[in-house]
């Protein structure tokens, strides 16, 4: 099928996303799980040694300061579901202001990320990516805390996987996923607000409610 950046966004507000089956299929197809990998913005576990981390690793933070570069990292594996055609939709979405990434730095050197979909106030993660011990850890962290404080309800993974489940996401049914969504897309939230993320206080704000 051939998609538009519009029917894309429809897609996400109905509740499916597309996938391509490797990065050179040409062809991209529907996802609808009968279970959907959710995030609780209240949820996520922050253990002593990532907290520990988020203190001393000297990363840098960013939001959409190379968001081409956080999907080609995401891609940068040896099973990516992540085709052309989808790069440039994603690409066109975030200079719509619809897509966005947030990146982890060390010393100038992209080490690590996610992106997503935003549609009012749900958020739609994609993927993320590390070439640093934790860093992938560390953008959720980020990631999550930006969502909360810009007035995000619903935080999207599409799938559970044991690595995000360790990290406090859930699976919830389709049909509670799509109350949930059609709620958070009603609302309204801002993931470029100007905020402060110190690591201090990412770690103090989500100690609080996790």
């Amino acid at each position: 099928m051939s998609l538009t950046p519009e029917l894309l966004l429809h897609g996400y507000s109905i509740g499916i996303f597309p996938m391509a089956e490797h990065r050179d299929d040409p062809e991209l197809f529907w996802v609808d799980p009968k279970f959907r990998g959710v995030f609780p913005l209240d949820g996520f576990h922050i253990s002593r040694s990532l907290a520990r981390r988020i203190r001393k690793c000297g990363f840098t933070i960013s939001i959409n300061r190379d968001f081409a570069g956080v999907v080609d990292g995401c891609a940068d594996r040896a099973d990516t579901w992540i085709n052309a055609e989808l790069r440039d939709l994603y690409q066109q979405l975030h200079l719509a202001g619809r897509a966005h990434s947030l990146e982890v730095w060390d010393e100038g050197t992209l080490v690590g990320g996610v992106y997503g979909v935003a549609l009012g106030a749900a958020f739609f993660g994609e993927s993320m990516f590390s070439r640093r011990k934790d860093a992938s850890k560390i953008a959720l962290a980020y990631l999550i805390d930006r969502l909360r404080q810009t007035g995000f309800r619903l935080f999207d993974t599409q799938f559970l996987t044991a690595h995000l489940a360790s990290l406090g996401a859930i699976e919830i049914s389709r049909t509670q996923y799509r109350v949930e969504l059609e709620e958070a897309i009603n609302a309204s939230a801002d993931f470029e607000a100007k905020l402060s993320q110190s690591a201090e206080g990412v770690i103090q704000r989500i100690t609080q409610t996790s």
